[in-house]
């Protein structure tokens, strides 16, 4: 009996030394290749969530869709009253024609009053020959009458010679005064006329202003009109409903939302320990709670900026004296490169995952 027990022990011994040699040597390997990956739980798959808000303040005429209905790009979803809309449209239309034919009247105002400038100018340097004739007359007539004085002091000349002398010389120094009188006043003229010239030229940029503002009224009201009928953004489902037929929306309010099914992507929540051996470019397996045995494969796309903390409410604050330190985490975007496009209407932003990158 002792001798059997005494052959039992060797056996077991070295069975359980085997059993430990396997571990070990199984250890060793899962040491070695976990060594090559980081791995996090913490993952979801995400997609564009478009929210559709009303671009005018209208009732709703016309509802195109059922909540969580699918859609494609550029199907109609509402359709808006667009009685208002088209109303301030010819509005807009009718002030861009009134002002371009007010520009046109400025226009032919201005010119008139350019031309009378002119006109005036021309006037004015008239008159200034006239000045110069009437003064010419005058110093003639000036030198007839002392002639003729002179004459008649010695009997050369009668009296009434000196007479007529004397009224010829009133009557051009009358002329004179008349001539710069009237130069006087045509330069005058003129240059209120070139004043009023220049303020109507000023008027034709004023109108061409008020047309140019005319014009972004008119597309503005275009751009209402547009939005009076509400089309899909992409191909996806239409959810989140928030409005019924005959509401009144005011502009910006939420109407629903378009979850776009032909882009998703990950993001992956990693600890700060984790990132000294992450790449952007490395590989990424991707496995869905909702879906196991969906092999997914993707690559490291890009990183957050900051850390998921610091994109909170109410982000911590070190500083305040109750410093626990805690392990952060920190967002990774990873694209997806085999998405089968056959599950495009089973896969939902939300769903939780888990992503193994390969360090290598």
């Amino acid at each position: 009996m002792s001798n059997v027990s005494k052959k039992k022990k060797p056996v077991k011994g070295i069975i359980i030394g085997g059993i430990a040699a396997v571990a070990i040597i199984i250890g060793t390997i899962y040491f070695i290749s976990s060594a090559a990956y980081e791995t996090s739980d913490n993952a979801q798959l995400d997609g564009d969530i478009v929210p559709i808000r009303s671009g005018i303040t209208a009732y709703i005429n016309a509802i195109r869709f059922n909540d969580n209905q699918l859609v494609k790009k550029g199907d109609t979803l509402l359709i808006f009253d667009t009685d208002e809309v088209k109303a301030k449209l010819a509005q807009a239309e009718a002030s861009l024609e009134n002002a371009k034919a007010n520009l046109l009247a400025v226009q032919n105002k201005a010119q008139a009053s350019s031309d009378n400038a002119s006109a005036s100018k021309e006037t004015a340097e008239s008159d200034q020959q006239s000045i110069v004739a009437a003064k010419v007359k005058l110093q003639k007539a000036q030198k007839d009458f002392d002639r003729t004085a002179e004459l008649q002091k010695i009997k050369a000349a009668t009296q009434e010679q000196l007479d007529n002398a004397e009224s010829n010389l009133q009557i051009a120094k009358s002329d004179y005064s008349r001539a710069v009188n009237e130069q006087e006043s045509a330069s005058s003229s003129s240059l209120g006329l070139q004043s009023q010239a220049k303020s109507e030229q000023n008027q034709i940029d004023l109108a061409k202003a008020q047309i140019k503002q005319r014009e972004a009224e008119l597309t503005l009201a275009k751009k209402q009109v547009s939005y009076a009928v509400v089309l899909a953004p992409c191909n996806g489902i239409v959810t989140k409903r928030a409005i019924q037929l005959g509401q009144y929306v005011s502009t910006g309010q939420s109407l629903c939302v378009v979850i776009n099914n032909e882009h998703f992507w990950i993001s992956a929540n990693f600890k700060e320990t984790q990132l000294e051996k992450i790449k952007i470019g490395n590989i990424v397996d991707i496995k869905i709670d909702a879906y196991p045995n969906l092999k997914l494969t993707g690559k490291v796309e890009s990183y957050s900026g900051a850390t998921g903390a610091k994109f909170s409410l109410l982000p911590p604050d070190n500083a305040t004296g109750n410093f626990i330190k805690i392990t952060q985490r920190f967002p990774l975007r990873i694209s997806i490169d085999n998405f089968p496009a056959e599950k495009a209407t089973e896969l939902f932003p939300g769903l939780s995952a888990f992503v193994k990158i390969s360090t290598h």
